[in-house]
């Protein structure tokens, strides 16, 4: 006999919902419109009452004329380091924990500032192209865009990105220990092109780039880069770059360490050497065991975190939930992510959300059902080279413990039988 209190899509919907959440587990379902009724007690804003935001005038259009996010998202924000003791040498955290999808929002794209944010007329401002070339140039940034513009969706990270985490556990979410991270759609030039224009000479193998901010900031970069997908862009999605981005021009190098891609982009000096700045000698170097530094270790190797669940969630009760998380690589593609719930002693192959494209941040997701016990949430990268991210005893086995840079190990989280998770090590 049909159900005169129920119309038929509830029924269709109910239906479906425990075709496909019952297959992963899902214990309670949402609930039907007489309990819900009761909840209410008749009134407020909840399902199946009318809201009054639907009995009210919304705001007129450009208002404000800039958009903003809604006022009940004002926790999601970048969040400073208190690392170093001045405001301008200093770093914000992108929050991971609260992102959808790979691409960052323009005002929370983790900072990493030397000197401070200049304050830069793009009118004022020029890119001087120097060095061993043939035509020595100097642009304004009218003649900068008129060259053909390239958009790529690549990632951007910080070498010192989870570098709390060599010795013991100490970001508490994920915000804190891998929020130099960030993911935009960069459209500007081909350093290719700017170097084809100015002629380069043929014993000339590197770059010394050079920043317009009150740090000056320098680092070398090899010419075969500098030939193959480096970038000099005016723009990140869509819209001119934020000045603590590089305003009005920076430098993107898909797939290298962040310190390499110049902000407030000024200058390019050609050599057939690198110039040994401070930021590759003293700085931006790995101090191995026996006392040598590795240098130039510019990629970003293949690595990937869990973002939900991740530190400071938790979960309000048994049954199912989908792992989600981001992976990325500097050599190309990532080819695979695998997730473990159990500290790494069994392993799932997780489905990766599509298009994957090479130097990006890849979306990985898996469903899970949780029992209520204590659960170790780890991820893996494979990426189209073959590399697999380590574990962190793997690292410290070959580079010791006096390294800040380049950290790229298994992440773990720990899910406790009250659903709080946790940052621990394995």
């Amino acid at each position: 006999m049909a159900d005169n209190n129920r119309t038929d899509g509830q029924i269709e919907r109910r239906q479906f919902l425990k075709r496909t959440l019952g297959a992963v587990g899902v214990a309670s379902l949402p609930l039907p419109i007489s309990q819900a009724l009761a909840a209410s007690n008749g009134s407020g804003n909840l399902a199946p009452n009318v809201p009054k935001w639907t009995l009210t005038q919304g705001e007129p259009i450009l208002s404000p004329p800039y958009g903003h996010p809604s006022r009940f998202e004002d926790g999601v924000v970048r969040t400073p380091t208190d690392l170093t003791p001045t405001k301008t040498s200093s770093w914000s955290f992108t929050p991971l924990q609260d992102m959808n999808g790979t691409i960052t929002p323009n005002g929370l794209v983790f900072e990493r500032h030397h000197g401070g944010v200049p304050d830069i007329d793009p009118d004022q401002h020029q890119l001087m192209l120097h060095g061993m070339v043939e035509k020595p140039i100097i642009f304004d940034m009218a003649e900068i865009k008129r060259f053909p513009q390239v958009s790529m969706k690549r990632f951007l990270e910080c070498s010192g990105n989870t570098l709390t985490e060599w010795k013991q556990p100490t970001g508490k979410t994920v915000q804190d220990t891998h929020g130099l991270l960030s993911c935009c759609e960069w459209t500007g030039v081909r350093l290719s092109t700017l170097l084809r224009a100015a002629g380069v000479r043929d014993k000339a193998k590197w770059i010394l780039a050079e920043g317009a901010d009150a740090a000056a900031m320098t680092r070398s970069i090899p010419m075969e880069k500098a030939l193959d997908d480096a970038l000099v862009v005016y723009a990140q999605n869509g819209e001119a770059l934020r000045p603590e981005q590089g305003y009005p021009l920076r430098l993107i190098l898909p797939g290298f360490e962040g310190n390499t891609q110049i902000k407030w982009l000024r200058r390019l000096e050609v050599s057939d050497a690198p110039y040994m700045t401070r930021e590759e000698t003293s700085k931006y170097t790995d101090l191995m065991p026996d006392g040598s530094a590795r240098q130039f270790t510019y990629v970003m190797e293949a690595k990937s975190v869990i973002t939900f669940p991740s530190g400071g969630h938790t979960l309000p009760e048994k049954g199912f939930y989908e792992i989600r998380g981001l992976a990325w690589s500097g050599r190309g593609k990532v080819t695979r992510v695998d997730v473990s719930v159990d500290g790494g002693r069994n392993w799932t192959q997780a489905k990766l959300e599509g298009p994957v494209e090479p130097k990006a941040l890849t979306a990985f997701r898996l469903p899970w059902r949780w029992k209520g016990g204590s659960a170790l949430l780890q991820s893996r990268a494979i990426d189209e080279t073959g590399y697999v991210q380590p574990t962190l005893q793997a690292l410290i086995d070959v580079r010791g413990l006096n390294s800040v840079y380049h950290l790229n190990a298994i992440q773990t989280w720990e899910v406790s039988s009250d659903g709080g998770v946790s940052n621990v090590h394995v």
